[in-house]
This record gives C-alpha cells, sequence and structure tokens, in this order.
C-alpha cells in the first residue's frame, strides 16, 4: 500500500468531557464494535468484572477514574484507528491538552441529563483553538435527560457553532429504545444486552415499515415522525466543509453503557473524520503528511508495566513512513539517534511495530532523552508549535516518611516529574527536598500512590499557601525587590512562586528589568 493511501486510512482523535460523562465507557464500546476487545470492561472494575483497557494505572482501576492519556489502535473496515483516551478529571487536564496536539479530530461527549458543563467548556476552547473538527455525542439516554432541541441550542449558545443531529433518540430513560439514523431514513431498534457486549437489533427499517411499526407505540412512532419533521425543516443540513471548517459538530445520540447508537455513530465517524494533513510550523510553513518522517512527542510515561520499569515517550507521527531502525534528527539535542524499538500499545499491552504513519502514535522506550515538545525528523531541523505547558495552581512540600530513603524519591520524583504529573521547584537557598507544583490536588494524591506503589518511597505533602509560580528572564531580583519564595525548576530555570497577585504586580513593579513568564521558556 502506498504512504498516500495509508494516509487516508487512519483516524487519529481524542475523546473530551466533564468527569462521569461516561468517556471511558465509550472509549470501551467503540473497541467493542471496532472488534479490538471481545468483551468491555467494567469502567469502575466492579468486583468479578475486568478493569477498563485503556485505564492501566493501579490507582484508575481502584478509583474508576481516568488519570492519564492512553493511545490504543484497532483497525476497522479498512481503516487505521487512533484513539487517544483522555482524563476526564479536571486536575489532569494539561494532560488532555497535550493529548490533544496529537488529535486530528475531538469527540465532546454530553450527559443528557447536564448538558454542557464547566470542564467540557475549557477542553472545547483547546480543541476549537487547534482548530480540531468535533463531534458531539450525547450519552446516557438510558436515563432521564434533557429535550434534545434543547442540548442543540445550548451547544450552540455557547460555542457558536451548529449542532447537526446525525441521529436521532426514540425515547429516553427507561424508554429509550433506539434511534433514527438521518443519513439513510433508518431506524434501529435495539434489545438490551448484557454487560459487555453488543447490543442486538430487535428491528430495522424506514418510518413506514410494520416492522418498526410492531415495535413501536403509535405515540412513539408518531413522536418521531414528528420530530423528524422538525429535522428536516428547521435544522441546518450537515455539511462536510463547514464541519471541517469547525462551523458544524454533526451531534450522535445513545447510551455506551447499553450500547445503544454506538455503532451508528462509529460508521459515520469513519466517513467524516479527517485523515492526517498539514501541521503548521513556527516559522510560519507548515510540514505536509508526505513528506519525509516527522514527530513529536506530547507525552512521557514511567512504569507502564511492572514487568519493565521502563519509561515511554509517545509521538505523534506527523509525516512520512516510519521504519523500525531507521536514523532520525533529535532537533532539540541536534544530533542523530537510531530508532530501534518502536512499540504501538493498548493499554498495558505493547507491541514492537517495524512501520507506522502519519497519524500514528508511536512508544519509544525513554532512557532520559526524551522530554514532552521533543521533535523527531528526517528532514533536517524542523520546529512545531509547542506542546502547551501550565503555570500550577497548588504548591505542597515534601516530607520523606523514611529519610534514608532520599535516592529512591528523587529518581521516582524525576521521572514522574518528566510526564508532567507535577513540576519540581527547588528553593534557591538550597533546600534539600523541593517544593511540588500542580494544576489539581489530585495530582498529588496520584503522586504519593505511585511513589508508594512503583518506587517503594511513601512520602508526606503538606500544602503550601502559594498561589502561582512565575519564571523570571534577566537575572534574579534584588532581596529588597521581591515579595515570595525564589526557586529554581527542575530544568535550571530561575523562578519565583508568589502567593498572590498582589505579590506577583509589586515585584513586578520594584523590577522593571526583569519578565515574569507565566510559561516556563522553551
Amino acid at each position: 500500500m502506498s504512504l498516500s493511501e495509508e494516509i487516508q486510512r487512519r483516524r487519529t482523535f481524542a475523546i473530551i468531557s466533564h468527569p462521569d460523562a461516561g468517556k471511558t465507557t465509550l472509549t470501551e464500546k467503540l473497541l467493542l464494535y471496532g472488534g479490538a476487545i471481545d468483551r468491555a470492561g467494567s469502567v469502575k472494575a466492579r468486583e468479578g468484572g475486568a478493569a477498563a483497557h485503556s485505564d492501566w494505572m493501579s490507582i484508575e482501576q481502584e478509583r474508576g477514574i481516568s488519570v492519564t492519556s492512553a493511545a490504543m489502535q484497532f483497525e476497522y473496515q479498512g481503516r487505521a484507528i487512533n484513539l487517544l483516551d483522555t482524563p476526564g478529571h479536571q486536575d489532569f487536564s494539561e494532560d488532555t491538552y497535550r493529548a490533544l496536539t496529537a488529535a486530528d479530530a475531538v469527540v465532546m461527549l454530553l450527559d443528557c441529563a447536564k448538558g454542557v458543563e464547566e470542564q467540557t467548556k475549557k477542553l472545547f476552547r483547546v480543541a476549537s483553538e487547534r482548530k480540531l473538527p468535533i463531534f458531539t455525542f450525547v450519552n446516557k439516554l438510558d436515563r432521564p435527560g434533557r429535550e434534545p432541541v434543547e442540548l442543540i441550542d445550548e451547544v450552540e449558545e455557547l460555542f457558536g457553532l451548529h449542532a447537526v443531529p446525525m441521529t436521532w433518540p426514540i425515547g429516553s430513560g427507561t424508554d429509550f429504545k433506539g434511534v433514527y439514523v438521518r443519513a439513510t431514513g433508518q431506524i434501529q431498534v435495539f434489545e438490551r444486552a448484557k454487560a459487555g457486549q453488543k447490543a442486538r437489533v430487535a428491528g430495522k427499517g424506514g418510518l413506514d415499515d410494520p416492522e418498526i411499526a410492531a415495535l413501536l407505540t403509535p405515540a412513539e412512532l408518531q413522536q418521531l415522525k414528528d420530530d423528524v419533521d422538525l429535522m428536516d425543516h428547521v435544522l441546518p443540513a450537515f455539511d462536510r466543509e463547514a464541519f471541517l471548517r469547525g462551523e458544524q459538530s454533526p451531534m450522535f445520540f445513545g447510551s455506551a453503557v447499553n450500547n445503544f447508537g454506538v455503532s451508528e455513530f462509529l460508521e459515520e465517524f469513519l466517513e467524516l473524520a479527517p485523515a492526517p494533513g498539514a501541521r503548521p510550523l513556527m516559522n510560519g510553513g507548515e510540514v505536509q503528511p508526505e513528506q519525509p518522517f516527522t514527530a513529536f512527542v506530547f507525552k512521557v510515561q514511567a512504569n507502564m508495566n511492572k514487568a519493565h520499569r521502563d519509561r515511554v515517550a509517545f509521538a505523534r507521527i506527523v509525516s512520512g513512513r516510519f521504519e523500525r531502525g531507521m536514523d532520525a534528527l533529535h532537533v532539540r539535542e541536534k544530533k542523530s539517534i537510531k530508532l530501534n524499538y518502536p512499540h504501538m500499545f493498548f493499554g498495558r499491552e505493547r507491541q514492537i511495530v517495524d512501520e507506522a504513519y502519519p497519524g500514528d502514535i508511536l512508544g519509544l522506550i525513554n532512557p532520559g532523552l526524551f522530554r514532552i515538545g521533543d521533535v523527531l525528523s528526517a528532514q533536517g531541523a524542523v520546529e512545531f508549535h509547542a506542546v502547551p505547558r501550565f503555570s500550577p495552581e497548588q504548591f505542597a512540600s515534601v516530607r520523606l516518611a523514611d529519610p534514608g530513603a532520599r535516592k529512591g524519591f528523587l529518581k521516582g520524583l524525576g521521572q514522574i516529574a518528566e510526564e508532567g504529573v507535577v513540576q519540581v521547584f527547588w528553593p534557591k537557598g538550597g533546600a534539600p527536598l523541593p517544593i511540588l507544583g500542580a494544576i489539581g490536588r489530585l495530582q498529588f494524591e496520584v503522586l504519593q500512590h505511585r511513589l508508594k506503589e512503583e518506587y517503594a518511597c511513601p512520602v508526606l505533602l503538606e500544602s503550601r499557601g502559594f498561589q502561582m509560580a512565575r519564571w523570571i528572564e534577566g537575572g534574579w531580583p534584588e532581596p529588597s525587590r521581591f515579595w515570595g519564595e525564589l526557586v529554581e525548576d527542575a530544568e535550571g530555570n530561575p523562578a519565583i512562586l508568589f502567593e498572590n497577585d498582589w505579590q506577583r504586580r509589586t515585584t513586578a513593579e520594584k523590577c522593571p528589568g526583569l519578565t515574569f513568564l507565566e510559561h516556563p521558556p522553551k
């Protein structure tokens, strides 16, 4: 198969949502219908059930939450699908932001009862800024919820995005029976299946099909006909070019937990989602997917498999055919490296790959060589737009439960900090232990859990009153001219931690020769 054909058959996307909207459940059901797994795992790892395939970390399986992005590839109907399952919890939004840099499209998942929630708004803005085409999947129709038209209006009002229904629900809550597929005019009436299995179709046909009339009550059928008439005469028709421009969002309805409407979404997603395209460069140019190999690292993860105890850098291929053992320029290090052991992952499972293409996600064994944002290139030095990094909003001091475990602690902290779970700040006075920064408190809990489980190094954390970090350009401020605590980050960049915005503003006024940055320097 030619490079162009391989590119055109790929679909790389991420799912975004507010916590508890059912994102991990939808991920598993897409894998189920795609044939990648035989039985969907239990999202909350209930007794006797399998853990979610995308949630491999023990804390995820214990608490039923996703706290780190997982990349999985599966084949379906001749397409190679790369699915990025991102954290739903707002404390891990930074990891989601980075994953979105590797996606070509986004599925925005909404709870039918709650509609658009706060975390969804934040993630939508990031996807919109990247000009990613956005699908909308309204979930949990098996529970009582809001009217579909109300949800359509909310998406349009909040996002300025025309939501165009591609499927329409028949009933809701305990009366949710199926969906109407707008493109074909076909109705799918479902039977509830056992947990983890595909939904069975009780009947399929058009609005005037006798088989459908026998499966729906006269009131349900009439309501559906009225809804279809409303869609055809009031709501806009779907325009794929408008969708790719970010002006329309195709909307689907279903219940991931019951498997209703999932296969209908997957079928249309494969047809509508874009293949990998050009990616802009910092100098104003762009890299086309048919050009020689380039890739960038958007995620680093340690200890995905305790048997391996290694670190993995996840790299999104932007262009060209990747071949195992090829040489590529490590742009930041300005040296050529040989890529001998590339993997693709499916949860904790891994396999070595001999070749890969634009849109694919490579797992590269990382002996400390790769950082988030690094670029690999077979066409000379190129510079993509930076993978986002954020100033922490929560801070804590560390105390070791065993003072003799400092060496192990520093090793574990360094590896976990590489992943972006926390940021490490060393007080300028030479304190033996650092101050840690994070976006949310749950990141500290994950750090404690992983240090204990993966590095046998339990720690105690004490909250600090800082609210923000600012990186300094131009030197250190004079002792009498600043408020806050002077620190260096893990890469030795000077910074200052402030307890409030007044301290930041006062320090900036007293130090006009210095520049204070919200983000670490590149």
